[in-house]
């Protein structure tokens, strides 16, 4: 939103901005697995290449929902949940 110039949106929380007017979008976008699980704790013994590429889908608000090994699976996933999945470059 745009006020003589500015943006007014520098002003809004995460939460608040997540609240305008898409609330069921999220956005899916390639990570690296070393990224992505950077600092996690896998207690189920899983091993993940650090190289590998992985899918991590967001909700507006920044936090991370999901994070799988596919980008087909990613939107699936979010579509099966009532979601509207984007992509972000």
């Amino acid at each position: 939103m745009m006020e003589g110039g500015r943006d007014m949106t520098e002003h809004l929380s995460k939460e608040a901005f997540a609240k305008l007017g898409a609330p069921d979008l999220v956005y899916v976008r390639a990570i690296s697995a070393r990224d992505a699980l950077a600092g996690a704790d896998l207690d189920d013994g899983a091993e993940i290449d650090p190289d590998a590429i992985l899918y991590a889908v967001h909700a507006a608000d920044g936090s991370r929902l999901a994070l799988l090994d596919n980008r087909q699976a990613a939107f699936a996933v979010a579509r099966g949940n009532e979601l509207k999945p984007v992509s972000v470059h």
